[in-house]
């Protein structure tokens, strides 16, 4: 999988015995794990590789090509690919291809928290190759056994046309908020050398200001209450010098929040 990527995606390869791979990602390739390095760090014991479209904390895609060659290389090797398509729904100004639509037999995760922001009722889905239905059942029936009814009628009444225009308006909202973040955030020194195209965070290079961003961000929290989450949550590549930025709050507390930053000097 990518570094930087979601923490817990690799906890979850430990937990289970696995030994989770991390490759280094930067802006030449928008942050995102291709098939050239899924290739190159292929060895006799990778059964797998994990990729997210969009990504946190990056928000970069993966366009239907680049899906389908990291699918063809998963299986050139004998393996599969993971994809995580939780954000789906959150893009702003294209649409995020999904990997089913290049290769029937890869694994999909889904779920209601990001678009449809059932954050709490903790409800999903997972897309899984026909071979691979019986043992996901297996598991599903020891881990969970099945989601509360509750959950599953609010997932229901999601799909409803005037709940469908309200998370549209949503997402205009979150594009708005994206966009004055790329424009107000440079002039505090930071650099955003990728636009992200989709869910609601920006990663941002902050080494003209700062060497440690672990430092960096309690400095935020401590001195003028603004919370950002250092590039350590979600790799060690490059972590040192970057943040990420959730803009899951309104355009007017985000101004405030650059302001404060901007009177650190």
């Amino acid at each position: 999988m990518a570094d930087p990527t979601y923490p817990c995606n690799r906890h979850f390869v430990s937990l289970l015995g696995g030994e989770p791979v991390c490759l280094p990602v930067g802006p030449d390739t928008r942050y995102q794990l291709l098939a050239d390095g899924v290739d190159a760090a292929w060895g006799e014991r990778t059964v797998a590789a994990m990729v997210a479209s969009p990504a946190n904390p990056t928000g970069t895609l993966l366009t239907a090509d680049e899906l389908a060659a990291l699918s063809a290389s998963c299986k050139q090797h004998g393996g599969s690919l993971i994809v995580d398509e939780i954000y789906h729904g959150l893009t702003y100004g294209c649409d995020a291809a999904t990997a089913l639509a290049v290769d029937p037999d890869v694994f999909v995760i889904n779920s209601f928290s990001k678009y449809f922001q059932m954050t709490g009722w903790r409800l999903g889905w997972l897309v899984v190759p026909d071979d691979y239905v019986e043992p996901a059942l297996r598991l599903a029936q020891n881990l969970f056994l099945c989601p509360p009814a509750m959950a599953q009628y609010a997932a229901l009444a999601a799909f409803q046309p005037g709940v469908i225009a309200e998370l549209e308006q949503r997402r205009a909202e979150f594009g708005r908020r994206r966009d004055f973040l790329l424009q107000a955030l440079p002039q505090l020194g930071w650099q955003l050398p990728v636009q992200p195209e989709g869910a609601f965070y920006l990663y941002a290079d902050v080494s003209a200001v700062t060497d440690d961003s672990i430092a960096y961000c309690a400095r935020l929290l401590e001195e003028v209450n603004v919370a950002i989450t250092p590039g350590a949550d979600f790799g060690q590549f490059g972590a040192a010098r970057h943040v990420r930025v959730a803009y899951t709050t309104g355009i007017d507390r985000l101004a405030e929040a650059v302001a404060r930053i901007a009177s650190l000097g």
